[in-house]
């Protein structure tokens, strides 16, 4: 199914999402189109949507390569994938993201460097459409998530 907003399930995945893959490229003139994929990931709920839609996500300190910020700083356009591993299903959000570099949300996000703005313009919601299936467990969190802050804490 393609949607131009968020539904109630997409939203939902996002809100229960502890993961996100996001895609990004630059074109340049004489090596032509450079494409990073790469994680992003946190405590569930570490993806806010606002009312309007736009997801905020802290960036938190990765592998200092800023090939994905590199990337969005000079072509906004990207796509965002959100799994439920339990389920199969996927989420597909292709659209703009915007680099907050300054804002009063960055202190109040344990952990994170900055915060990116994401802008969706088109939705696919595929069902089962991973053959994978994977249930969490209690004690399996990366002791690198349990550092990090959620929307919730940093409200307060």
């Amino acid at each position: 199914r393609e949607f131009d907003q968020l539904d109630d399930r997409a939203r939902a995945m996002i809100a229960g999402a502890d993961t996100l893959f996001v895609a990004s490229y630059v074109d340049d003139a004489t090596r032509g189109r450079m494409v990073d994929v790469s994680h992003r990931g946190g405590r569930p709920g570490f993806v806010r949507i606002g009312a309007d839609g736009v997801l905020t996500i802290p960036d938190f300190s990765g592998n200092r390569f800023f090939n994905t910020l590199g990337n969005l700083l000079a072509n906004p356009k990207a796509g965002l994938l959100f799994v439920d591993f339990e389920t199969g299903d996927l989420l597909q959000l292709t659209g703009d993201a915007e680099i907050i570099l300054d804002s009063p949300e960055i202190v109040s996000f344990q952990g994170a460097e900055r915060l990116w703005h994401f802008h969706p313009r088109r939705i696919l919601y595929r069902p089962e459409a991973l053959p994978l299936r994977w249930r969490f467990q209690q004690d399996g969190w990366s002791p690198q998530s349990l550092r990090t802050g959620t929307w919730d804490h940093a409200g307060r």
